[in-house]
């Protein structure tokens, strides 16, 4: 077992991983922990746009994001922290520009920005361009900008380090047990401060636009030490993913006129969202879908939809709704502008799907794609424990795997990444201040007890189940009955049977017995993490009866404000139960109502 010593410890490379780092190291010694090396890390994949209220191409206004924003979590979001989001995100978005992210310009050589999903302009009720954007690559420019921030700053990288453990001493963190992927040793981190910035588990369902390393390990750690988890039950799944596969399409290719189509050749959403049509927020998109298919509208009967590209159907469209250029002339797009702004959709599709988006409809169906619960946060990124915002000491987590709650119970697209950066600069700024003025917590005598009897306990398994077989069996009940529509009677037998296969799960062995690059390991272990959260997930959805945002009752088709409008906390117990308590949703100047786009 090795030994480590930091101010601040950062588990995951992502974008909110690196963008705290970032802003930690500026006052403190910082380790960053992670499986991936950090440029392969999630957030790369992230196309379509940051939002942000820049104006830069017509009249925009935080406030105005605010609401949408508001609007889109279907007023389960605190609107205290989504307004320091959206006030925040204009500074952010032009600390990234000075930072060297080369976004895609205007004209003018201002920053472009694109229409997106459930964002509008709050007067006209149109769609707004509020989406800062580098071609379909945003996520990816963001991650290489931030790492190599990181390296200037001299950041302390510790790649392919699986972190297994926080270790905790009277309520107050005391550091992390990792271990060593490609040498299968223990390293212990000894920290004033651990910010858990791992991303979201988006793996537990059989369609996703996860990937494979999405498997909820943050998460996982910080509920086994007691810290409650916050809106679980909450899991949007993105309208449009490649099918069958579930890769995503960016809401980029609907912001430059791409349409849904049915099996009739109809452009189905204007029944759904009459004034911003393919433009709805994801989870009214999504369900409209479901209900084509439902309905027999599928292409070729099959569970798939038609998203429509092609510059002779953009156009069309685009002149039946009276889209305009900024100038004033009718909106209108060719072959080469699709191919300058969409380059790596249009590279998807022929490789993943044999189709040219160019000159043939792209086949997509809804995948399991971000979560909007996790590990409660204040807008400051410190952990709070309690219905009451208790901080824990010396705990701060960021990006997807953190619950602000600024995305309630629906996230509008291109408000994942503002939450990386906004809150995980700041989750950096408080972690290296709390570090600067606190001392180390003692160590236990074995800090790795914990952590390698969790190992040892796969190692010694002697039973005949296989991972694959188990981990297929609750990615299918969990689409299939906790997916984007769900029922109490579907979500009691997929909790039946999550809780067989963490039994059965106990039983899988371990062919691989070796320490180097063990794969087989790590991935029994990180199914131990998913089951464990599936299992939270269905109990806090069962116990919400009504319908908000991405999830939706066939039983309870309405949504509930006088019962629940109320966040959820989810307790792992010692004896492995799991206990909900509820805290009050924090509302300022938007008071409820209806969604209509």
């Amino acid at each position: 077992m090795k030994n480590h010593q930091y101010d601040v410890v950062v588990v995951g490379a992502g974008g909110a991983g690196l963008m705290a780092a970032l802003y930690a190291s500026k006052t403190a010694n910082i380790a960053v922990l992670s499986k991936l090396y950090p440029t392969r890390s999630h957030t790369g994949t992230a196309q379509g746009g940051v939002g942000a209220a820049l104006a830069n191409d017509e009249e925009d206004h935080w406030e105005w994001h605010a609401f949408d924003t508001v609007k889109g979590s279907d007023y389960l979001g605190d609107q205290d922290a989504i307004d320091f989001m959206c006030e925040e995100a204009i500074a952010a978005v032009y600390e990234l520009e000075h930072y060297g992210l080369p976004f895609s310009r205007t004209a003018e050589g201002k920053i472009a920005q694109r229409p997106f999903g459930g964002h509008t302009n709050n007067i006209t009720k149109k769609p707004v361009r509020r989406a800062c954007y580098a071609a379909d690559r945003t996520g990816h420019m963001i991650l290489q900008t931030l790492y190599q921030q990181c390296l200037k700053n001299h950041v302390n990288f510790f790649d392919e380090f699986q972190v297994v453990d926080l270790l905790v001493n009277n309520g107050t963190v005391a550091g992390v047990v990792a271990t060593e992927i490609g040498t299968g040793e223990m390293h212990v981190f000894h920290t004033k401060a651990v910010i858990i910035a791992t991303g979201g588990h988006g793996r537990i369902w059989d369609v996703t636009s996860n990937a494979y390393a999405y498997t909820g390990d943050g998460i996982a750690v910080a509920m086994r030490r007691g810290v409650p988890m916050e809106d679980m039950e909450f899991f949007q799944f993105h309208p449009t993913g490649i099918y069958k596969l579930g890769i995503l399409i960016t809401e980029g290719v609907r912001g430059e006129g791409g349409v849904l189509i049915n099996s009739e050749g109809e452009r189905f959403m204007e029944r759904y969202a009459p004034t911003v049509k393919d433009l709805a927020s994801r989870d009214v998109t999504s369900r409209a879908m479901y209900l084509e298919m439902k309905e027999g509208r599928s292409i070729n009967g099959k569970g798939y939809l038609y998203l429509d590209v092609r510059p002779e159907v953009v156009n069309k469209y685009a002149a039946l709704d009276g889209r305009k250029n900024l100038d004033g002339t009718p909106y209108v797009v060719t072959g080469e502008q699709i191919l300058a702004k969409l380059p790596d959709i249009v590279d998807f599709a022929r490789t993943y799907l044999g189709v040219d988006p160019v000159t043939q409809p792209m086949p997509v169906q809804p995948t399991a794609h971000y979560t909007m619960g996790g590990i409660p946060t204040n807008r400051f990124g410190e952990v709070v424990i309690d219905e009451k915002n208790t901080v824990m000491p010396g705990l701060y987590s960021a990006g997807e795997c953190a619950c602000v709650s600024v995305h309630g119970a629906n996230r509008l697209g291109t408000n994942s990444l503002l939450d990386i950066i906004v809150f995980g600069k700041y989750a950096g700024l408080r972690a290296a201040e709390y570090a600067l003025g606190s001392a180390y917590q003692p160590l236990p005598a074995d800090p790795a007890d914990y952590a390698r009897a969790q190992f040892d306990a796969i190692r010694n398994a002697k039973g005949s189940e296989n991972i694959i077989t188990v981990a297929k069996e609750m990615k299918v009940v969990m689409m299939d009955k906790v997916g984007m529509f769900r029922t109490g009677e579907g979500m009691a037998e997929a909790l039946q049977k999550v809780r067989e296969l963490r039994q059965r799960y106990k039983e899988i062995q371990l062919t691989d017995q070796g320490k180097i690059f063990n794969t087989d390991l790590f991935n029994i272990w990180e199914l131990g993490n998913m089951l464990e959260l599936a299992e939270m997930i269905t109990i806090a959805a069962h116990a919400r009866t009504e319908s908000r945002g991405a999830h939706a009752r066939d039983d309870y088709p309405k949504r509930d404000d006088a019962n629940w409008l109320k966040h959820s906390l989810a307790w792992v117990r010692e004896n492995g139960q799991i206990d909900l308590g509820y805290k009050p949703v924090v509302i300022l100047k938007h008071q409820p109502k209806e969604r209509v786009y």
